[in-house]
C-alpha cells in the first residue's frame, strides 16, 4: 500500500492537487459519517415506488437545463425531444412523477451549462473538488451557477422549502449511488485519483458527443 501510495501519477489539468485533495478528504469524512449513513436509511425505509417517483420528479425538472442547453447548442432536434420529454412528463406523467416519456422514443439526455461552455470552445481550466459537490472544473464550476440559477428549484420563493428540496435531490441521487460503490471501492487503489481520471474522460467524452478525438501517439523524429 506504502508503495502504491507513493506511485501517484501527476495529471498538469490538476495544478491544486495538494488543496483539492483536503478538500476531498473532507468530503470523504463528511459522507462516510453523515451522508451515507442517511441515505442508507432512506434506500431501507422510503418504498421503491416512491424512491422511484421522487427521481423521476427531480430527473424531469433537470429536463427544463437539458432542453436550454440543447439550444445554445443548436441541438433542435434533441432540444425538441427533450422539450416534448419535459412536457409530456409532466402532464401525462403528473408533474413528471412518473417517466412516461421513456416508455416511448422521448429518451432521457444529459446536458449542463459547462458542456455547452465546451461546445462553444471554453476549456476546462484547473481540475477541482468542491466541498460537498465534489468533482468538478473551473469552466464546470460555472456551469453549476448557470444552470442552478435557471432551475426551478432556485426560483422557489420559500427558503425552507427549496433547501428541503435541494436535499431531497442530494438524497435521492446518493442513494442511488449505493449499489455501485463496491465495485468502485474495489477498482481504486486511489480513490481521488480514480475519480479525477473518470471525471475528466466523461465530461470530454460528453462534450464530442461520446465521440472525443483519439490522442495523437505518433512521435516526430528529427
Amino acid at each position: 500500500m506504502t508503495g502504491c501510495a507513493s506511485n501517484r501519477q501527476t495529471n498538469p489539468a490538476d495544478p491544486l492537487e495538494p488543496i483539492n485533495r483536503g478538500i476531498y478528504k473532507f468530503n470523504d469524512t463528511l459522507d462516510k459519517a453523515v451522508i451515507k449513513p442517511v441515505a442508507r436509511g432512506y434506500q431501507t425505509a422510503m418504498p421503491s415506488v416512491l424512491k422511484t417517483m421522487i427521481s423521476n420528479f427531480f430527473s424531469n425538472l433537470d429536463d427544463i437545463d437539458v432542453t436550454a442547453n440543447d439550444l445554445l447548442q443548436f441541438k433542435l432536434k434533441q432540444g425538441f425531444s427533450d422539450g416534448m420529454r419535459f412536457v409530456v412528463n409532466s402532464t401525462l406523467g403528473v408533474f413528471g412523477l412518473i417517466d412516461v416519456a421513456s416508455q416511448g422514443s422521448l429518451m432521457k439526455h444529459e446536458q449542463d451549462f459547462g458542456l455547452t461552455l465546451g461546445k462553444w470552445g471554453v476549456g476546462n481550466g484547473p481540475y477541482l473538488v468542491l466541498p460537498i459537490l465534489g468533482p468538478s472544473t473551473l469552466r464546470d464550476t460555472v456551469g453549476l451557477y448557470g444552470d442552478g440559477f435557471a432551475s426551478p428549484l432556485y426560483q422557489m420563493s420559500n427558503m425552507r422549502a427549496r433547501n428541503q428540496s435541494y436535499m431531497l435531490r442530494g438524497l435521492s441521487h446518493r442513494a442511488a449511488f449505493l449499489n455501485q460503490e463496491s465495485v468502485l471501492e474495489e477498482a481504486m487503489i486511489d480513490p481521488y485519483q480514480f475519480i479525477r481520471e473518470g471525471y475528466l474522460l466523461r465530461r470530454k467524452s460528453q462534450i464530442y458527443d461520446g465521440k472525443p478525438p483519439r490522442p495523437n501517439y505518433n512521435l516526430d523524429n528529427e
